[in-house]
């Protein structure tokens, strides 16, 4: 079976310092596949660079079948791939519907209104403030949002930079439940996460970076039990 997204010997720069270098990964239709490490690992990078927002300095990235590394981020978000990015950035003067319809600006089909009313089903409290500055949310509302309006594009992957940093660990949970919704509704996933073992319980794989280099990689059940993400990752001894 082929890969839905392939990322092979990817190499990233900024000037001459070399953030990625060589890495190889592969996500299948329907998995949640994850990339934990530390921070300056490269995970964000790379996230930035299968969306187009960086150019890589070599290697190949290829979304079902096509080459995409040298295609521009609105050519990406129309092939069906979505990033939601660390930190939100949501539009804080901006209502939350408007938010969310930002999300689907690509769009030409009739099925925004649905999708909109799947965003509120998913995450009530945005319909029960759809009019609302979405400046005015909390961080796991804001969230939420910016989750939403990734969806907004309806992405056949989507791609979920650090969902978690900075909430309670109820909206933790709250966030990864929801990502385990998404891959039952469909919606194929990568994500980077700092919370190793959130990530690694939800991830069918999984791969570890260190200065921008996969040092390990299994199932997510392997990861979990392995004695060096164990003592790296999770606090154990």
């Amino acid at each position: 079976m082929t890969a839905m997204l392939e990322v092979k010997d990817l190499e990233v720069s900024y000037g001459k310092i070399k953030a990625v270098k060589k890495i190889s990964f592969s996500v299948d239709e329907g998995e949640v596949v994850t990339l934990i490490g530390t921070n300056g690992a490269g995970k964000t990078t790379t996230l930035r660079t299968i969306s187009g927002l960086l150019k890589p300095s070599g290697g190949e990235i290829t979304f079902q079948g096509k080459r995409i590394d040298a295609m521009p981020a609105h050519e990406i978000v129309m092939l069906g791939l979505a990033h939601s990015p660390e930190g939100r950035r949501i539009f804080p003067r901006l209502s939350v519907e408007e938010n969310l319809l930002l999300g689907a600006f690509a769009r030409k089909d009739r099925g925004i209104a649905d999708d909109l009313k799947a965003a509120y089903e998913l995450f009530p409290i945005l319909g029960e403030r759809s009019k609302q500055p979405a400046g005015t949310f909390s961080g796991g509302e804001q969230q939420m949002l910016a989750m939403g309006r990734a969806m907004m594009s309806r992405p056949k992957l989507l791609m979920l930079d650090e969902p978690s940093m900075g909430l309670s660990p109820l909206m933790m949970k709250k966030i990864m439940s929801t990502v385990r919704t998404l891959q039952s509704q469909g919606t194929t996933i990568l994500l980077v996460e700092q919370n190793a073992q959130a990530a690694l319980s939800l991830a069918n794989h999984g791969y570890v970076l260190e200065v921008g280099k996969i040092v390990l990689k299994g199932t997510g059940k392997e990861l979990l039990t392995s004695d060096e993400v164990r003592k790296a990752y999770l606090g154990e001894d």
